[in-house]
């Protein structure tokens, strides 16, 4: 499982929007590298932001 698919994962785990600093706690990622996920699973709509600094993944 690529980093992309874990942060995914994770998201859909929760019940509600995570922060990119609660994603990597929970998956266990740098932050760093989550934030480097995030930017491209927003460019593919596999997540939205449903508020600042929030996501979720996109049902």
């Amino acid at each position: 499982m690529n980093t992309q698919d874990i942060i995914l994962k994770t998201l859909t785990d929760s019940e509600s929007p995570l922060k990119a600093g609660e994603i990597a706690e929970l998956s266990g990622i740098d932050k760093k590298d989550v934030d480097k996920a995030i930017k491209i699973l927003k460019d593919e709509e596999k997540i939205i932001s449903p508020k600042k600094c929030y996501y979720s993944a996109n049902r």
